[in-house]
């Protein structure tokens, strides 16, 4: 296997666990010998993971490879602490080849210290060594020299010179802890490094465990465990639209939910608010969940309208100690502040809300805050937790080379941050909606009749972090309720919801039963209604705005034979559209409609009957209805799924920002459907 194959097995192994680093966080190296293709002589070579990567999921095209020889040259060039940060673009000049991934703030403590393998993880166990009160003391105790102590230093150059001064003052130590940041180890060979890092880790939690204390959080207040699961979803779900909207001041936010025991556990305790006030401390952290959470500061027992009052008076606290921190903090040359809002809210016996520009980044910051409280409980119970400042949190917060990498990000497409909500999405127009939203970046429930095929739609589109799928019938209120709740769980709110769920009569009015006309108009006026009524809710509350959007029909405005129910509710939906464009419009709520022609392709449908017997009242062949339908276009085009799924885009964007009451025809030019 060649070294940096080892190299990525090792990596994949170690950040596969969360045991032992938390997502993106840490960094593997090892050091080898190739052959230079130009001198044909070999050259000692680092590998080592680029800036930006994951381990558990690291390939060799994640990896930053370096000449080790100019690495550390760089010793004699180093400026010191005040240039720090010029050694980063130093390293470009050590590349070997192309160099492969761009080399992270980490690597020259890879390519300082004198060992052939070198791993730096952030265990949860080993953070909570790193930020105890008395961790140096601790490290001694609990690892009996194997393992030295390094103060707290922000990562860098010096950062480097520091381990590998240490290692070569302590041969037997095997690694260090970082003081309040995390832990490196190294070995000869990788299986050593990799047998070293986890040695470090077990032997940290085997000693928490034996020698911590047993209750490191306190006491359990009362009226603040965890509420019976049916009443902490339901409250989470009431929270969740005001919560986003407040946190959405700066920028719109996609949200997480999770109601984990050790989230619920440690709002129960009574240290819970004196430790959340003190905030994280390793940088992956914090940079992540912002330097403290909002903590609501009332008892599960609290009503929502209680608990909404307070958090949006501590919302704006939070808003003004962030702004006082930027401000004690900044010096000249400083970024801007980048907002104010928090990325971490707890809420007692409901659980914690995280985050983000997008949905992984909103989960990946719950984990990190889930790690979080995993350290402060290890440094409690064998010490006192002790984070490192705001000031160091402030330097590494606004620091230029973590402003930099935010602004190499790719420019966000045109609906991230929106959430939205598509019926009837398992097939037909709905799926092809569901596809478009989410590959313009919005998150995406789809709720459809049958919830194994709304699942199958939405693991197409994309994983958890991009769609869901979810079982919804549109005629009953429960279920339309529930999918609603669903979707401000699983993504923190909701923008644009597209009432698409629809089935098709073919009968003429004398054959057209009342039962006929009631499933007619239950499932696309009723259902609409209901859909829309539940997302208002949801609408008003958060005060972002939103969209809501009809799939309506031409056959809204166009009289044809044989389609007395399906017509009459189309109306009714087109009417709909206008009613509540006028009542939701002081709210920033767009209600618009799309009237599509007959969508034969893709369509479940056309598929279910409706196809034949619209063919047979047309006089045509079932397989050409897609065709008689085309020919009597003005634009003689099959209209189908993809064309309704970029009206929906459309209506739905910024350039359409002050269009509402609006029906869009997507119908290739049928001139008795014109509007008028």
């Amino acid at each position: 296997m060649s070294t940096a194959a080892d190299l990525i097995a090792r990596s994949n192994r170690l950040g596969s666990d969360p045991r032992n680093t938390n997502f993106a966080g840490g960094n593997t190296s090892a050091k080898g010998t190739e052959i230079d293709p130009v001198t044909g002589e070999p050259v000692e070579l680092l590998w080592v993971k680029g800036s930006g990567g994951d381990l558990g999921t690291l390939k060799e095209s994640g990896l930053a490879v370096l000449r080790l020889d100019r690495l550390r040259s760089l010793v004699n060039v180093y400026p010191g602490l005040d240039r720090e940060d010029e050694m980063v673009a130093a390293f470009d000049y050590t590349l070997h080849g192309k160099g492969g991934a761009a080399p992270s703030i980490d690597t020259a403590m890879h390519g300082l210290v004198d060992a052939a393998h070198v791993d730096h993880l952030h265990p949860d166990s080993g953070i909570a060594f790193a930020t105890a009160a008395d961790g140096e003391a601790l490290t001694a105790t609990a690892f009996g020299g194997r393992v030295a102590w390094v103060d707290w230093r922000r990562p860098g150059f010096q950062l480097g010179l520091d381990i590998a001064a240490i290692k070569a003052a302590n041969p037997d130590a095997i690694g260090v802890i970082l003081g309040g940041h995390g832990i490196t180890a190294w070995g000869e060979t990788s299986q050593e490094a990799e047998t070293n890092s986890l040695w470090i880790i077990e032997t940290a939690e085997k000693f928490i465990a034996a020698e911590g204390r047993e209750s490191p959080f306190g006491t359990v207040l009362d009226g603040y465990t965890a509420l019976p699961e049916a009443e902490r979803l339901a409250k989470a779900a009431a929270l969740a639209p005001s919560i986003r909207g407040l946190v959405s001041t700066d920028r719109a936010q996609v949200g997480h939910f999770t109601d984990v025991p050790v989230v619920t556990d440690f709002l129960a305790s009574s240290e819970h608010p004196r430790l959340g006030g003190l905030g994280t401390s390793c940088p992956d952290h914090f940079l992540r969940t912002k330097v403290k959470p909002l903590v609501l500061d009332l008892p599960a027992t609290a009503t929502v309208e209680e608990s909404l009052a307070r958090l949006t008076e501590l919302h704006e606290q939070y808003r003004l100690d962030y702004a006082a921190y930027y401000d004690a903090h900044k010096v000249e040359g400083s970024p801007e502040m980048r907002g104010a809002d928090p990325a971490i809210v707890l809420i007692p016996g409901v659980g914690m809300f995280s985050y983000g520009a997008n949905k992984q980044t909103a989960r990946v910051a719950g984990e990190f805050y889930i790690n979080a409280i995993n350290v402060m409980r290890g440094a409690e119970a064998i010490s006192t937790y002790s984070p490192i400042s705001d000031a160091e949190k402030f330097a590494i917060e606004y620091w230029s080379l973590e402003e930099a990498k935010l602004q190499r990000m790719p420019a966000p497409k045109p609906l991230a941050g929106r959430i939205a909500l598509v019926t009837g999405a398992a097939s037909g127009i709905g799926k092809a909606i569901a596809t478009r939203l989410a590959a313009e970046g919005a998150c995406v429930v789809i709720a459809d009749l049958d919830l194994a095929k709304a699942q199958e739609a939405a693991a197409e589109i994309g994983g958890t972090d991009v769609a869901i799928g979810v079982q919804a019938n549109v005629t009953s209120e429960d279920d339309v309720q529930a999918s609603v709740d669903a979707a401000v769980l699983a993504f923190g709110g909701l923008d644009l919801v597209v009432n698409n769920a629809g089935l098709s009569l073919s009968k003429s009015l004398l054959d057209t039963t009342v039962a006929d006309w009631d499933l007619q108009h239950n499932v696309m006026a009723k259902g609409s209604f209901l859909v829309s009524r539940a997302a208002a809710k949801v609408l008003i509350d958060q005060k972002l705005g939103g969209d809501i959007i009809y799939i309506s029909s031409k056959n809204s405005v166009f009289a044809g034979p044989n389609n007395i129910a399906y017509s009459a509710t189309k109306a009714d939906q087109a009417h709909q559209v206008r009613l509540l464009a006028a009542e939701l419009g002081e709210y920033g709520v767009k209600v618009n409609g799309i009237n599509p022609d007959g969508v034969v392709r893709g369509s479940g449908i056309f598929a279910g009957g409706w196809g034949a017997k619209r063919a047979a009242v047309y006089g045509v062949d079932e397989q050409d209805l897609g065709k008689y339908y085309a020919q009597r276009t003005l634009l003689k085009r099959e209209v189908l799924p993809e064309n309704v799924a970029n009206a929906v885009f459309v209506l739905c964007t910024s350039d359409l920002s002050h269009t509402t009451g609006l029906h869009i025809p997507v119908d290739a030019g049928v001139a008795a459907a014109f509007l008028r």
